[in-house]
């Protein structure tokens, strides 16, 4: 496929290699030779005004072709294919600028624009646009994708165009890998009076004795279960040191290493960064030692502590530290699409104007908002989920779970097992992670 464009530019290079080539199989080449263009007898694409014949033509907008970050006012439109259009224009064939619009949700545009944030600095889930035009439970980018692929279709039948596989990939966060056990002297004592209650004092008692099972101990219970379904499975471990948002156990406990060995022989282990890395980006590099010096692997994965992401500084500072898939693109209190898509895309950088070697993978459902969201009963929890999975198999996406091991009750193992059963049903697990 031919592409055309007056200028070309670094975004809109990326975008269309997001799109056309990673999204629908589509290769592609770019020119600005309007000659070339117009003799090339193939599927072709003008992204420019004026007349192009046997072209597609895409009413261009001019952010793809600037520097820096402008505020733009955005007016959303409902529309009865599209669900949600901006960047609205009189294109003869979208009624907006397709490339334009899915540049601004995938590269965060509006999380470098002055915003209010929440007691962590995070960007808000209402502060979004998805949130206010209620897209955020829709990988929106994901519609207009499927809108240009059957277009693509009928103008060009004789393009080849990819369909792709679902693909399921659960996650689990350890903050606190027990919640009693090998705690230390000092926090141990520490935990027994505040208990103050004798029962509750008995049963930490029980637990630090190895008489009970730590609450926090679900590890056999997952591995088993994905063991069972052969689904993908990855476990970040947070190895920073001891603070006030960051409360895990020592790095350097033998047992607590122990654990996270044996994790590894049969699940993926990534770093879950701590609080403290955001502001001290030595302390990431510190903490993928030792993850690394553990695991006596190579350590690329990453989702960060608190799901902290602050643009460009959180994904920059992932990227010079070597990571290159990283699981943080998500809210951590609403269900739903942060970035409106639902298949992995690497991040560009718009500080630097570049894209990065960072492949970011979205989640969309966690524990945290299926619990406190008002999904009160399993059943409840299971229809949201239910609700994602049928979503994302229709666009053949990547469905990507946050769970932590703190919350595995009786209830949400038994949520957890419903939903990893359900989802590798059409999953792709020979695909490698």
């Amino acid at each position: 496929m031919l592409v055309y464009s007056e200028k070309r530019s670094n975004r809109l290079t990326y975008i269309l290699r997001t799109l056309l080539l990673e999204g629908l199989g589509v290769e592609f080449k770019q020119t600005t030779d309007v000659v070339e263009f117009g003799d090339f007898k193939g599927p072709k694409i003008a992204y420019a005004t004026g007349e192009y014949p046997n072209a597609i033509q895409i009413k261009p907008e001019p952010i793809l072709f600037e520097h820096g970050i402008k505020d733009y006012h955005l007016e959303v439109s409902q529309h009865p294919a599209l669900y949600r259009i901006f960047f609205k224009n009189s294109g003869k064939d979208l009624p907006f600028d397709i490339f334009a619009a899915s540049f601004w949700l995938l590269s965060r545009y509006e999380e470098y624009l002055p915003h209010k944030t929440d007691k962590h600095n995070r960007f808000q889930y209402k502060n979004s646009l998805a949130y206010q035009y209620d897209f955020l439970d829709k990988p929106l980018i994901n519609y207009w994708l499927e809108a240009l692929r059957e277009l693509l279709h009928h103008r060009f039948p004789e393009q080849l165009l990819q369909k792709r596989k679902y693909n399921f990939i659960s996650t689990v966060d350890v903050d606190a890998v027990y919640k009693y056990k090998f705690k230390g002297f000092v926090r141990s004592v520490a935990g027994l009076v505040s208990d103050k209650q004798f029962s509750k004092m008995r049963r930490r008692l029980r637990i630090m004795l190895g008489r009970e099972k730590d609450p926090f101990d679900c590890y056999d219970f997952i591995l088993e279960l994905h063991r069972q379904t052969n689904s993908k499975l990855v476990f970040f471990f947070l190895l920073g040191d001891y603070g006030p948002n960051d409360k895990n156990h020592s790095a350097t406990d033998l047992r607590f290493q122990k654990l996270i060995k044996h994790v590894a022989d049969y699940a993926v282990v990534g770093l879950h960064p701590s609080f403290r890395s955001n502001a001290e980006p030595h302390q990431l590099r510190v903490e993928l030692s030792r993850l690394g010096n553990i695991t006596h692997r190579f350590v690329n994965r990453s989702r960060q502590h608190f799901s902290m992401l602050r643009f460009p500084d959180t994904y920059f500072n992932l990227e010079q530290s070597g990571l290159t898939n990283d699981f943080s693109m998500g809210y951590p209190d609403h269900n739903g699409f942060r970035a409106s898509y639902c298949y992995p895309f690497k991040w560009f950088n718009i500080d630097k104007e570049s894209v990065s070697s960072l492949t970011v993978h979205s989640y969309s459902v966690s524990d945290y908002t299926l619990i406190e969201g008002g999904d009160h009963t399993a059943s409840q929890m299971m229809h949201t989920i239910e609700g994602h999975i049928l979503l994302i198999k229709k666009f053949g996406g990547e469905f990507v779970t946050l769970f932590r091991n703190e919350n595995f009750t009786n209830e949400i193992c038994e949520v957890y097992e419903k939903m990893v059963k359900a989802s590798v049903f059409n999953a792709s697990p020979e695909e490698p992670l």
